[in-house]
């Protein structure tokens, strides 16, 4: 028994005298790291990088691309807040589906033209702020200028250009708003621009992701390879997982457009 403990023991030590520690280069413990003990996160962070090889062999016998990765975010906080990485990925999908919640359906409520914004000499503001917007009827919309008179061109023209396939009309500071008949053409352009909003999402999503990796390459000179390596990877799948997500969104959106 007392034999057995002491290889235990020893085994750590071990490990890092392997061909696989030597070439790979092994990252040490951040600095505020709870595991106290000699080799502690070194241990872990082996493990992870043993799992990944196997992982990866494992996939590629089965014809996979990719092994999933998923680094504890406290091992590496003083590199990057991967937490935050993912908010500012998730923060892109849900203006997606704000956009085509608000501008990107086949009936125009009163509330889809809340958010429009208008140009006037005092700044940009969103349409409700600057009149009253009422459904009158189901094919008829009312914006009341009353209290800002002066914008009421302003917010004629920033109806009309919303994309939305509105022409409305002025009338002193009454703003008549026609809601149109949902024709074919119409809805193959609105799955047009829901095309369009994504494709943009998406490049607001890679800028996302390119703004981490550059932050983890900073630390080159400071940790392993393996370590910007896995980060690397986690990185590329969240933006991965959000970009299918944006994916998704359109098909629903797309579904729901053309019927």
């Amino acid at each position: 028994m007392a034999t057995a403990a002491r290889c235990f023991r020893l085994l750590p030590s071990l490990l890092y005298r392997s061909p696989f520690a030597v070439t790979r280069g092994l990252p040490q413990a951040p600095a505020r790291c709870p595991a106290l003990l000699p080799g502690r996160c070194r241990q872990c962070v082996h493990q992870m990088l043993l799992t990944r090889q196997f992982a990866t062999k494992k996939a590629k016998g089965k014809g996979q691309s990719q092994a999933r990765v998923n680094i504890s975010a406290a091992l590496v906080e003083d590199i990057i807040n991967l937490e935050e990485t993912s908010e500012d990925m998730q923060a892109v999908v849900e203006a997606l589906k704000e956009e085509f919640s608000r501008h990107l359906s086949v009936r125009t409520s009163p509330g889809a033209l809340d958010h429009i914004i208008v140009m006037t000499k005092d700044g940009k503001f969103p349409l409700n702020q600057l009149g009253q917007i009422s459904q009158k009827s189901p094919q008829l919309i009312i914006v009341n200028m009353t209290n800002f008179p002066e914008s009421t061109a302003a917010a004629t023209k920033a109806i009309r250009e919303s994309g939305m396939n509105l022409n409305p009309e002025a009338d002193g500071t009454i703003i008549r708003v026609p809601i149109p008949k949902v024709t074919r053409e119409h809805r193959e352009s609105l799955a047009k621009l829901a095309k369009q909003s994504t494709n943009k999402s998406k490049e607001a999503l890679r800028k996302v992701r390119s703004k981490s990796v550059n932050q983890v390459k900073k630390f080159k000179s400071k940790v392993s390879e393996d370590t910007i390596w896995l980060l690397e990877k986690q990185i590329q799948q969240m933006a991965d997982s959000a970009a299918a997500e944006m994916d998704k969104l359109l098909a629903a959106k797309t579904k729901e457009l053309l019927g």
